[in-house]
């Protein structure tokens, strides 16, 4: 059984090289989805989903 890591915003920012303010956008426009929300508003992040959210949102952009 695999355990799942989840990183914050700025991890995940950092991860993918784009800046914090790019991450939030993504998830205004709802192109990218958090794993959860923490009870404090924290989004919670598994980077392999998001890179598969944004590759999934290139090919549409691309057809």
């Amino acid at each position: 059984m695999t355990e799942e890591k989840y990183i914050s915003s700025t991890q995940l920012a950092r991860a993918l090289g784009l800046s914090p303010r790019s991450i939030q956008r993504y998830v205004q426009q709802k192109s990218i989805t958090p794993e959860f929300v923490t009870p404090g508003g924290h989004y919670r992040w598994n980077a392999e989903r998001v890179k598969e959210q944004l590759k999934a949102l290139r090919e549409r952009r691309e057809d």
